[in-house]
């Protein structure tokens, strides 16, 4: 068994991953982050499709051990029902999901078109709505203070496990930086009394999410 959160590091393979399980145990998961993992209501329930593997194995680690606390999440990651080689398939699962930015444009006119597909496809859609604030300062700021580990235009980064800001909903970041604040979690796991998010003004981290829900359009 893998049994830590280390274990599901960065270097941690997930080739081994059944992806069938995976989206069988996703069934549970569509409940409140959508069938594609696209989440939903703004933020209320994260987008999980696309986030790094090592990123969503740790999560659900912390969710299971109770180190990171989500009452809504208790009920379906203890032992029994979330045991490892399960967080290693449903990861991987929702890892490999591409999701679009935009629908491709059809021909509603044409004899095969497909209402029913054409909206199914609408609901894997994730545009991030344009938050306020300045968004120029809010992408220098993002480069230079932000850029380095989430990537340039913030779609994080697979190999070191860090996940994506971008194509992420607005509301979800905001409470996410409100609980690194009070401490609620670790920023960085290499300097876990790190306060950089601590040091932003509202102002500057308003700017930075201006920008970062530009970045899918």
């Amino acid at each position: 068994m893998l049994g830590t959160v280390g274990a599901f590091g960065a270097d941690f393979s997930f080739d081994a991953a059944d992806l069938r399980n995976g989206e069988e145990i996703n069934e549970v998961c569509a409940g409140c982050h959508g069938e594609a993992g696209q989440g939903g209501k703004e933020g209320e329930y994260p987008r999980l499709a696309g986030l790094p593997a090592s990123f969503i194995a740790k999560q659900l680690v912390l969710f299971r051990d109770r180190s990171r606390k989500n009452l809504a999440m208790v009920e379906y990651v203890d032992h029994r029902q979330m045991p490892d080689p399960d967080i290693l398939d449903i990861s991987a699962y929702l890892a490999a999901i591409e999701l679009p930015r935009k629908l491709p444009p059809v021909d509603e006119s044409a004899p095969d078109f497909n209402a029913y597909q054409r909206l199914l496809a609408t609901q894997r859609v994730v545009q991030i709505p344009r938050a306020e604030g300045d968004v120029q300062a809010g992408k220098k700021r993002y480069r230079r203070e932000c850029g380095s580990c989430h990537g340039r235009a913030g779609w994080g980064d697979e190999d070191d496990g860090v996940p994506m800001l971008a194509g992420q909903y607005t509301q979800y970041l905001w409470r996410q930086v409100d609980k690194y604040v009070a401490k609620l979690r670790i920023h960085d796991e290499s300097e876990p009394e790190d306060e950089l998010l601590g040091e932003f003004t509202r102002e500057e981290l308003r700017d930075i999410f201006a920008y970062l829900s530009t970045v899918d359009d």
